[in-house]
């Protein structure tokens, strides 16, 4: 796979109020900070009737949109998510979801493991042993990504994850507590972005509940 350099575009006085490596810590998981909370810009939730991509059929079966929204940091786009789920809709106990990130910008692999990691330490899940070795899973899982790339994150309770580049397998890991720490990064009641928790729930009808 061919890796893609950072190429996101951003305006002289940002780039003198944030450090290079504090921007790219927002683009794969939400940071941890009332002032940064507060930059996120709400996007209206996308229509249940929105197509099914189809690897997510693939691994759902009969799918369904339970909610979108994008996650923005100083009016810059980072991503839109989407988490799907089958027929039942969300709960906290579901065995089997997709959350599909589409990037809306450039950003390196590694920072999209590190912030990940990052926010996986801000909600103390796993111990730190085990958070370095999910960190370096993480590095060499993610691919640098590009304007329009998807990561598809497939939880799977009775395995751990699966990944998808542009629909396309990716990689799987074993590991179930890895698969709940992960995604805890958007789902957990305490993510550092409740907003866009909200609009992934939205079509549920529950949001409430514990860590995935």
């Amino acid at each position: 796979m061919k890796p893609h350099t950072l190429q996101a575009h951003r305006p002289a006085l940002l780039r003198r109020w944030l450090p290079t490596g504090l921007l790219l810590a927002c683009c794969f998981g939400p940071l941890h900070a009332s002032s940064q909370t507060q930059a996120q810009t709400p996007a209206t939730a996308q229509p249940q009737s929105e197509s099914v991509p189809s690897h997510i059929q693939q691994e759902l079966g009969k799918a369904r949109l339970s909610g979108s929204g994008g996650y923005r940091w100083f009016g810059l786009a980072i991503y839109q998510a989407s988490l799907w789920t089958g027929p039942e809709g969300w709960r906290p106990d579901l065995k089997r979801y997709a959350l599909d990130l589409r990037y809306a910008r450039s950003l390196v692999g590694k920072k999209i493991a590190q912030a990940s990691l990052d926010e996986m330490e801000k909600l103390q899940v796993g111990t730190p042993e085990k958070r370095q070795q999910w960190l370096a899973t993480m590095q060499q899982i993610f691919p640098d990504v590009k304007e329009g790339t998807h990561i598809t994150g497939i939880y799977d309770g009775s395995i751990g994850a699966r990944f998808y580049l542009d629909g396309k397998l990716l990689a799987e890991v074993k590991d179930s507590e890895f698969a709940q720490a992960f995604f805890a990064i958007w789902l957990h009641p305490n993510t550092s972005a409740p907003a866009l928790r909200k609009q992934l729930l939205a079509g549920t009808g529950n949001n409430a509940g514990t860590t995935p």
